[in-house]
């Protein structure tokens, strides 16, 4: 877990897929993540974390469904949302942040 919080400190913004492998919607995040990707480069930092494989960091955060999207800036939430979010509202809401 310490090396999720040294990530999370950083000044580039740090886009969280919390999923689960059992999770159908959660399939659909990788192709939307790549794409987010794609768009900002490297003004953001995207991490998958499965949540039965890190139970402890799931539960600090109180991720309740999968998928859900945290952003954390400088160990902070920034935005968090359960559920998937197509590529272009991702991006455009990231924007923000980044």
């Amino acid at each position: 877990m310490s090396k999720f919080n040294d990530i999370i400190q950083g000044e580039t913004p740090v886009l969280i897929d919390f999923s689960a492998e059992w999770c159908q919607p959660c399939k659909m995040m990788p192709p939307i993540l790549k794409e987010v990707k794609k768009q900002l480069g490297d003004r953001i930092r995207i991490l998958k974390v499965d949540v039965d494989r890190n139970p402890a960091i799931a539960q600090k955060h109180q991720i309740r469904n999968v998928p859900t999207l945290m952003v954390f800036k400088k160990g902070k939430v920034i935005f968090r949302q359960a559920g998937v979010i197509p590529a272009p509202q991702l991006v455009q809401m990231l924007q923000a942040y980044v």
